[in-house]
């Protein structure tokens, strides 16, 4: 059990429980390398070996290294260029668990020589037209190589991030491995395990020396338990820029979520470990500007909701249906094993092809993809671009509005891992009307550690 300070003289204690889910085969760390003199000085780096770790860089590697500490490695592989291997190095000595490295080139940084060592402003002026389509749709963006040759950087670098792909998915056993590289292969690797184009690149946030973590189960499916942590350095959340931005929360644990019982619509109030968790997310949002919240119109995430808003006095809270949890019918109130008896068949294809089922006198999963995405949008087009939302709904609900904005499909909702108090961050830098950032991810930092060991629920 771990106690949590909320505020002074006051604790809560928080009951860490392994997921119910299928067991993990690979898990993968990923971090992004800490800050460089080029990331200072806002210099193109690409696959150039010009900048280094500046001290900075060091004390987050180092940070980075403590906050990994309970994560044995299997297996430690860095990219080769300077400012990779040296965060490595002093993420390992901060680790202290022994483990050593090796280097791949698969890791390496997008090639973008043309440009290594340029001012983003000098990028601009001289570039302008491709400097747009580096920004819009990196896919397109074509240079000349010294030789007169074109070619696609972005294009080239997922079918590097597809050989890694391969490489980590054909290890033997169950494996914990640390991947350190750069923030585009990082985000190209990632989409490739979730089997999206290049596209979708500009939909994803890895900041200096930020924690990743996604699994892979026995049958190869991979999920991303959370994205962009950056707490370990003392930024409970990325810095927000330009344009709206929400938090969305999946609500604290039920008993319900603790026996593993599908509750969907039945209206189960949060247990004891439930409100420690959301007390520890109001703790973690403390210092987070809110200018409006939302939450679901049944229970659990509506006290969920009110312990976050306690350190914000006078921001209202609007509940609304479009957020309640998916209807599980003749299933609520059930035991897996239960289900297991009366609609084995349907409860297999829950699990592997949830997209095909209509839950017997409930809904599917279209259905809730459809009204929670509404509801969402909704929400997102009111914001001013100064503006901060709070959103507080359920796992069915949070994992169909990621996935949309991600560009997967309702049927790959086992693709995300929402845990219980779990914090996830979506920036619109451009409007409501343009595609998001996915700026972090089921953020559960102050539930205990780097990993997710929240219950997971009966979804």
């Amino acid at each position: 059990m771990l106690r949590l300070s909320l505020q002074a003289g006051e604790s809560a204690p928080i009951q860490l429980v392994p997921s119910s889910k299928a067991p993990v085969t690979l898990r993968l760390v990923l971090v992004r390398h800490g800050l460089s003199s080029f990331n200072v000085e806002h210099r193109i780096q690409g696959r150039d070996d010009l900048s280094s770790l500046t001290e900075t860089g060091v004390e987050q590697a180092r940070a980075t290294g403590e906050a990994l500490r309970d994560v044995p490695f299997d297996a430690v592989i860095s990219s080769p260029l300077r400012r990779a291997r040296d965060t490595t190095a002093a993420l390992l000595e901060a680790q202290g668990l022994g483990a050593s490295a090796s280097y791949s080139d698969l890791l390496l940084e997008i090639d973008l020589a043309p440009w290594s060592g340029l001012l983003r402003d000098e990028l601009k002026a001289r570039y302008a037209a491709a400097e747009c389509t580096w920004r819009t749709a990196p896919q397109d963006l074509e240079l000349s190589r010294a030789d007169g040759q074109t070619y696609r950087p972005l294009q080239e670098l997922m079918a590097q991030a597809a050989q890694l792909k391969q490489e980590l998915l054909g290890r033997q056993g169950s494996q914990t491995v640390l991947l350190v590289g750069h923030n585009a292969i990082l985000r190209a690797l990632i989409l490739q395990l979730l089997d999206l184009p290049a596209s979708q690149f500009r939909r994803l946030r890895l900041d200096n020396a930020s924690i990743s973590v996604l699994n892979v189960n026995p049958g190869g499916d991979v999920q991303v338990e959370s994205l962009n942590g950056t707490a370990h350095l003392g930024v409970d959340l990325p810095a927000k820029g330009a344009g709206a931005r929400l938090l969305l929360v999946r609500h604290g644990e039920t008993d319900w979520n603790r026996q593993g019982r599908f509750q969907g619509q039945i209206d189960i109030p949060l247990n004891s470990n439930g409100r420690a968790q959301a007390d520890a997310a109001a703790q973690a949002l403390a210092r987070v500007h809110l200018d409006r919240a939302y939450t679901s119109a049944m229970a659990r995430p509506r006290q969920t909701a009110e312990a976050i808003l306690k350190a914000h006095p006078g921001v209202p809270l609007t509940s609304t249906r479009g957020l309640v949890e998916i209807g599980h019918g003749l299933w609520e109130g059930r035991l897996e094993a239960e289900i297991a008896e009366g609609w084995p068949q349907l409860l297999a294809d829950w699990k592997q092809a949830p997209q095909t089922v209509q839950m017997p006198e409930g809904e599917t999963i279209q259905e809730v993809w459809e009204r929670s995405l509404a509801c969402w949008q909704t929400i997102a087009a009111s914001l001013t671009p100064t503006e901060t939302a709070l959103v507080v709904a359920h796992d069915a609900v949070n994992k169909t509005i990621l996935c949309a904005l991600l560009g997967l499909t309702p049927g790959d909702i086992w693709a995300i891992k929402q845990g219980n108090g779990g914090i996830t961050v979506i920036d619109y830098p451009n409007g409501a009307c343009e595609p998001p950032v996915v700026a972090a991810m089921n953020l559960t930092h102050h539930l205990g550690g780097v990993l997710d060991r929240t219950a997971a629920g009966a979804l």
